[in-house]
């Protein structure tokens, strides 16, 4: 009897230690709550010190935005109101995650959220300006951002650039999209990232198009977040069942922010609830109800009820996405020269590709490029306009009416149609490549203008053979004197060849026109893109017709001696 009296406490001792030693400190078995963690114990004790300088810190206008939060009992939260399954607005009443979110921040903070609509463009000014105290707007946090507003962290969200398109089109990763069209939004970080693999760009100004143009067939892919297309893509989707995510690139965290100055405590108080809603799960229960991806809250629960997060939450948290390109070894000098042109000109032009190495590579690459296509459709010009100028001269009407032929034809097709089939050809024929692009391009220029000065060749064939009583023969001579005669011709046509240069951007050409294009699909200043374009080709025609006019002096100063 003494001895089961004495077993059983020693039992229940054993019991307990076994029970601590399978379940690890800091997690709570499973389908239970965790208990209150350091987070929580943290908060309760920021938020009693601050309510016990209320009422009076209420009065002093340098109080930290808590206190302004405390003392008027509301939480005014920046949101968006058209971000499907995000935050959306319909009859006064808001729904989806950012919201669902921010009830819960403001309930932990024990005061009620009161909405302010804003815009991508205005979130974080509206936090500078003080028309809101916490932004939660579907915003990346990148670093060009961190110095212009507060962000929280850990992050309550993260996404990532999709490609999306056809279900029956195969497409495993960037090698079976380089030569294609990809659809996307000017100034999306990620599209540094789809120009760098020889992907083609086709910009729209906001993402709210780029359903649509899927479905219509503008667009056969198209790339954005992976949250913005989460509704298109669910069971109920616009995009369903035809589209589906190809594969994913660029993850980037979602933050809330706060203002940069006057919000220290808030953002404490913000991040300590953060910590404890990953904790407890509640990031992920609002999730799955509103019926977003939830595979990084799933891994952020499971990282924040670990022992180790609890010791040192600062080595739990994900870093800002560095977004800041690497700038050129000039950048300080076009720095100076900017400002310069600002304070005495009042001008302050966009030059990306004079500031951050990535644009620069594709401005010259670019520019190089337009140098290779121009000069190429000169030569090509030339070629074509001999090749063609030789067959129509023939004395054979079967040669002739072949060379008619293709020349009604050509001047029939608009000039993008024949580059477009060129380059369809080509890729038929050749791997595709940067090489493969130009050279079609080449070929068609070449082709188009060259068949119509070779037309004026054979028609000034023909003409001194009535004037001077020849025979059906082609000789050397009358071909020489045909080409002085047809040499105004010949020379406006080169001159059309180039002028046509940079329509070659539209058929994958990496011109410089395409090369602005890519830049400026993650940088800003279009109207300065196209100046620049515009000034580049103003030079290359103005250089080709002096060039051309020098030849014409030569052949008439030569004509004249012979």
């Amino acid at each position: 009897m003494i001895g089961r009296l004495f077993l059983r406490p020693v039992a229940a001792v054993l019991v307990a230690l076994l029970a601590l030693t399978t379940v690890p400190a800091g997690a709570a078995p499973e389908g239970a709550e965790p208990a209150a963690g350091p987070a929580d114990v943290a908060l309760d004790r920021l938020l009693g010190d601050v309510r016990a300088r209320l009422p009076a810190a209420c009065a002093d206008p340098a109080a930290d935005r808590l206190v302004g939060v405390l003392c008027s009992g509301r939480l005014r939260v920046g949101v968006r109101d058209t971000y499907p399954l995000f935050a959306t607005e319909q009859g006064g009443r808001r729904s989806g995650y950012d919201i669902d979110v921010a009830r819960a921040l403001a309930d932990r903070l024990g005061v009620v959220p009161e909405w302010v609509p804003v815009r991508p463009a205005t979130r974080i000014s509206t936090l500078a300006e003080g028309g809101a105290d916490v932004v939660i707007a579907t915003m990346g946090h990148n670093t060009r951002r961190d110095t212009q507003a507060r962000f929280i962290r850990p992050h309550y969200y993260r996404s990532e650039t999709i490609i999306v398109g056809p279900r029956e089109v195969p497409l495993r990763g960037w090698g079976d999209l380089r030569g294609r069209t990809v659809c996307t939004t000017i100034g999306n970080y990620a599209n540094a990232h789809i120009v760098s693999r020889d992907v083609r760009v086709m910009l729209f100004d906001g993402a709210s198009r780029l359903p649509e143009a899927l479905r219509d067939g503008t667009c056969r892919f198209a790339a954005h977040d992976d949250s913005f297309f989460a509704s298109y893509l669910g069971s109920d989707g616009a995009l369903q069942p035809g589209f589906e995510r190809k594969f994913g690139f660029d993850p980037v965290p979602w933050g809330m922010a706060v203002a940069a100055a006057g919000s220290a405590e808030l953002a404490r108080a913000l991040e300590l609830v953060s910590q404890s809603m990953h904790r407890d799960g509640t990031f992920l229960s609002i999730a799955r109800k509103t019926g977003i991806f939830t595979t990084f809250l799933e891994d952020q629960e499971q990282l924040w009820r670990s022992p180790a997060c609890a010791r040192t939450p600062t080595d739990c948290l994900i870093p800002a996405l560095n977004t800041v390109p690497p700038p050129t070894a000039f950048a300080s000098q076009v720095e100076r020269g900017l400002a310069w042109s600002e304070r005495h000109l009042g001008l302050s032009p966009a030059l990306p590709m004079l500031l951050t190495q990535p644009a620069w590579d594709l401005f010259v690459a670019g520019i190089v490029n337009s140098m290779i296509l121009v000069l190429g459709a000169l030569a090509a010009t030339l070629a074509f306009a001999l090749l063609v100028g030789i067959v129509s001269a023939l004395p054979f009407r079967a040669t002739r009416l072949l060379s008619w032929l293709v020349v009604v034809a050509l001047q029939s097709s608009p000039v993008l149609l024949t580059l477009v089939v060129v380059t369809a050809v080509a890729h038929v024929l050749f791997t595709y490549s940067a090489a493969v692009a130009l050279g079609a391009a080449i070929v068609a220029l070449g082709l188009m203008n060259g068949a119509n000065a070779g037309q004026a060749i054979g028609e000034a064939a023909e003409s001194l053979r009535r004037e001077q009583g020849l025979g059906r023969k082609l000789t050397l001579p009358l071909f020489g004197a045909a080409l002085i005669r047809s040499l105004t011709q010949i020379l406006s046509f080169l001159v059309n060849a180039a002028k046509g240069t940079p329509v070659a951007s539209f058929t994958g050409a990496p011109e410089l026109l395409a090369a602005l294009t890519d830049i400026m699909s993650f940088s800003a200043g279009r109207g300065d893109t196209y100046a620049i374009v515009l000034v580049f080709y103003i030079g290359v025609v103005t250089l080709v017709v002096w060039g051309c006019n020098r030849a014409r002096a030569y052949v008439e100063r030569r004509s004249l001696a012979g």
